[in-house]
């Protein structure tokens, strides 16, 4: 039989965290979807999933924010089964000019906060006895992109994170995984892999001749919840096309 579980989207008002959410609201499972908004995540059938999202205000930079939500969850589900570290930005920039500060925010928002959020749902996921991160990485972490030093940083440290954890916490029953998405079509590179020549690149570079979506993203993630294998844990998942393996 399956097992609904309460789980934990950040980032989930928009884009893949909006779809992931959407996606395990679906399947039946009760999703708290924390954004710095708090909007409920924009999906087509958002009205018709409504009493399953709970939506909450959340600076993931912020671990007091963190730590008052994971507790408003708790409180209101009476537990927690599962994260999923969605929230993340992108800053774009030549290395030599790059501002320490800009650094600096990307890996507080794509790294430092998966650690924080890691940290902080800890002690819920313990007493649940069956718990699951997944953090949301990227291809990137395998690559050397031009202008791109930061976010590459960041997204390598997830899946140190990601490894580190699960070795940490696998015998509290606490699997951690990272999915590691390529390209994918969402509205902030649209712009991106619109342009003739981008879009192209990609294109050729994957196996599949084409962009991810972010319901692909979704269905993965939501399986890895719903199908819950305990004895995979510590891996990165790449759902890129095979563009980090092409020639």
């Amino acid at each position: 039989m399956e097992k609904h579980r309460t789980i934990v989207v950040t980032g989930a008002s928009r884009g893949i965290g909006a779809e992931i959410a959407g996606e395990l609201a679906r399947r039946g499972h009760a999703v708290a979807c924390l954004s710095r908004s708090g909007s409920p995540p924009d999906v087509h059938d958002a009205v018709g999933l409504a009493d399953l999202f709970f939506c909450l205000r959340c600076d993931v930079s912020r671990e007091d924010d963190l730590r008052a939500a994971f507790g408003q969850v708790a409180e209101r589900f009476g537990g927690i089964d599962g994260l999923v570290n969605n929230a993340g930005i992108h800053r774009d920039g030549a290395s030599r000019a790059f501002p320490t500060a800009e650094f600096e925010t990307v890996l507080r928002i794509n790294a430092v906060s998966v650690f924080a959020a890691c940290r902080e749902v800890y002690p819920y996921l313990v007493q649940s006895g069956d718990g699951l991160i997944v953090n949301i990485g990227s291809f990137f972490e395998r690559l050397g992109a031009k202008g791109s030093t930061a976010y590459c940083a960041a997204k390598a440290a997830v899946g140190a994170i990601t490894r580190c954890l699960a070795a940490e916490w696998g015998r509290k029953g606490i699997s951690v995984l990272n999915v590691a998405p390529g390209y994918i079509e969402t509205d902030i590179n649209r712009d991106y892999l619109s342009d003739p020549e981008h879009g192209q690149k990609v294109r050729s570079r994957t196996f599949t001749g084409r962009p991810g979506t972010p319901d692909e993203i979704a269905r993965l993630v939501a399986a890895l919840f719903t199908e819950r294998i305990g004895f995979l844990t510590g891996e990165s998942i790449y759902v890129d096309g095979g563009h980090s393996i092409s020639l």
